[in-house]
């Protein structure tokens, strides 16, 4: 099995104090409530109903960081982080102003890749197309922006489904730059 290590980034949008994520269609998402729905329909006891009606498309959309591999060896972190960030998002800016927050483990029970998570800060000027991904590549994706005051609720809200990074990341930039831009975001 071959794996790649990945990035992911953080974007807060100064201008308009937001945080700007990623939605997209994920298939091991939208096969795991399919399989839920199964069992729900018979009851635990019973063999699953293989005919069941599948959820609606929307059952395998998440909400996640701008994220991407690491497989351009030429490149840096940085530099891949900022390709992604204006591949995905929109945004053009520097590699030099990404700011690395930590990196972990993630996938550990199928990949155990590693990510290294950034922090980004743009402003509307920085915005230089619409984003979306690469669809050449098969990336549909939607921009989303999640207001700085409502990021922690949005983070502990369980009917939204979102990656483990959006809130670990929103519970760093709570305990680490809220104060620098004095608004709470408390839940």
């Amino acid at each position: 099995m071959r794996t790649h290590d990945s990035v992911s980034v953080l974007i807060f949008n100064t201008t308009a104090h937001c945080f700007i994520l990623v939605k997209q269609f994920r298939p091991a998402v939208y096969m795991c409530e399919w399989e839920r729905n199964k069992r729900k329909e018979k009851g635990p006891e019973e063999p699953a109903d293989v005919h069941a009606d599948p959820p609606p498309a929307s059952a395998g959309v998440t909400y996640e960081l701008c994220a991407g591999l690491v497989d351009k060896p030429h490149l840096s972190l940085e530099e891949i982080a900022r390709q992604e960030v204006l591949e995905e998002c929109g945004y053009d800016v520097p590699a030099d102003k990404l700011r690395r927050i930590t990196s972990y483990r993630s996938g550990v029970g199928v990949t155990g890749a590693k990510q290294t998570l950034f922090y980004v800060e743009v402003s509307d000027e920085d915005c230089v197309g619409d984003g979306g991904g690469q669809p050449q590549e098969g990336e549909l994706i939607e921009v989303v922006k999640v207001p700085q005051h409502q990021a922690l609720n949005f983070a502990y809200d369980e009917s939204i489904p979102k990656s483990m990074g959006v809130i670990f990341s929103f519970m760093w930039f709570h305990n680490n730059m809220s104060p620098k831009f004095k608004i709470s975001t408390s839940v």
